[in-house]
């Protein structure tokens, strides 16, 4: 299971890819060098929004274990749909 510290990662990621766009921006790059930049950086973001659905999902099965519910590995709706988005 994907976890807070991945996120970390992943934010530390964006970051530089922020700061390179920024640079690039400064430097007058080509579009084509910001298109790769910007590609880059939404990969990175839903990465980092899928790890935190997964951390989501994974918390409230346990809740619901814990308040005596079954934990039938459904996923939420929001999870779902990135998933089948980023497949």
């Amino acid at each position: 299971m994907a976890s807070l510290k991945d996120v970390e990662q992943v934010a530390d990621d964006l970051s530089a890819l922020v700061d390179q766009l920024r640079g690039e921006i400064k430097n007058n790059a080509s579009f084509d060098k910001l298109v790769k930049l910007a590609d880059e950086i939404s990969e990175h973001a839903d990465e980092a929004a899928g790890t935190f659905s997964t951390v989501n999902d994974a918390l409230m099965n346990r809740l619901q274990e814990l308040k005596g519910g079954s934990s039938s590995g459904s996923r939420s709706a929001s999870g779902s749909a990135r998933v089948k988005a980023r497949s």
